[in-house]
């Protein structure tokens, strides 16, 4: 048995081939065991099939899953995708070129119809693949790992949790539903659309029912950038950014606050045990991504997904090296600095 840890995966449509890397190269090291998952929107895909892999056949199927799941993924891209690789693309760091027409035309489009006009009978490939790659029955009887999968009630504003026994195809697709390609998923009467905007990944699940107080953030959406953006596509790349970072630094905050708590004895004894007390590790392939434009989140090329995979495996590889040790002992991060700014 390896240290537990709960694994938080967040979204951003193909650099979720990053967070397949993280998840493949933490899977393939037998001193880690991952005991409940978190995801929303691209991080919901991997997530579900990281659990269903597990449930399946250990970590050997998790990683089996993965991949066939993201090859379906690049086999539709090629009839689906508004981008296509672009051979000059390593001259500019691995980053797509703004100027592609394909792109532009589908952004122009997106931008003045919605789907409900453009998508009336509301296809949606990676329905198929879910369906294909992923045997919900069977991952409702999951008990080798946790699964909580978000979505965005579009009426009421506020995140939901799908939890292993409710999980579905159509939570999945809840859960990436970005509202300007999709109509918004009906579950029971109610409609979602992406998780990543109330919860990118949640985390508060991992309070109350996860087995560890370790949680694992793999970032795919970059935190900070040193420059302002100046172009219409850099700014809505930034503005996206932000947006679906900022439900996931509202709970980091909160974490940090009861950190303070416990840490400067401002609860009496008979509250501290009512709180518990998570380390929080934090992986950060948000970096690898901050040279590529957010056309980039629609290339679905197998060079291109593996090559991010790679990018993943290797921060992954050396996050463990450098902070195996601190799992189940004490937190790798340092909240106030990194994400409060130490205010």
């Amino acid at each position: 048995m390896g240290k537990k840890i709960n694994l938080a995966l967040q979204g951003g449509g193909a650099h979720g081939a990053v967070s397949w890397g993280v998840a493949d190269k933490i899977l393939e090291d037998s001193r880690i065991d991952v005991a409940a998952i978190s995801g929303s929107s691209a991080g919901a895909v991997n997530a579900a099939a990281l659990a269903y892999g597990l449930h399946k056949d250990g970590e050997a199927g998790a990683r089996a899953t993965l991949e066939q799941l993201w090859r379906e993924v690049s086999k539709a891209g090629t009839v689906y995708s508004p981008v296509r690789g672009n051979p000059f693309a390593h001259f500019f760091g691995g980053a797509d070129l703004m100027n592609a027409w394909s792109y532009q035309m589908f952004d122009a489009v997106t931008r003045a119809f919605s789907p409900y006009q453009l998508n009336p009978f509301d296809f949606n490939p990676l329905k198929d693949i879910l369906t294909r790659c992923i045997d919900f029955d069977s991952l409702r009887t999951c008990k080798t790992t946790q699964l909580f999968i978000a979505a965005t009630n579009v009426r009421s504003g506020k995140v939901h949790v799908f939890e292993t026994g409710d999980v579905s195809v159509d939570a999945v697709c809840a859960s990436t539903c970005l509202p300007f390609l999709f109509k918004a998923v009906e579950i029971d009467g109610e409609h979602y659309w992406d998780g990543g905007y109330m919860g990118n990944p949640v985390l508060y699940p991992f309070f109350y029912d996860a087995p560890s107080s370790d949680i694992v953030i793999v970032h795919v959406n970059p935190i900070a950038r040193e420059d302002v953006p100046t172009t219409a596509p850099e700014i809505m790349n930034r503005v996206n950014e932000i947006s679906f970072n900022s439900s996931l630094l509202r709970e980091l905050r909160a974490i940090s606050f009861v950190h303070r708590l416990l840490d400067d004895g401002w609860l009496k004894d008979e509250y501290r045990d009512r709180l518990r007390d998570v380390r929080i590790h934090s992986v950060r392939s948000d970096d690898a991504l901050v040279d590529y434009d957010i056309s980039s989140k629609f290339r679905t090329d197998w060079g291109f997904l593996t090559g991010l995979r790679d990018k993943g495996r290797a921060i992954a590889a050396t996050w463990i090296d450098d902070h195996y040790d601190r799992i189940g002992v004490e937190s790798s991060v340092d909240l106030r600095e990194m994400f409060d700014g130490g205010d």
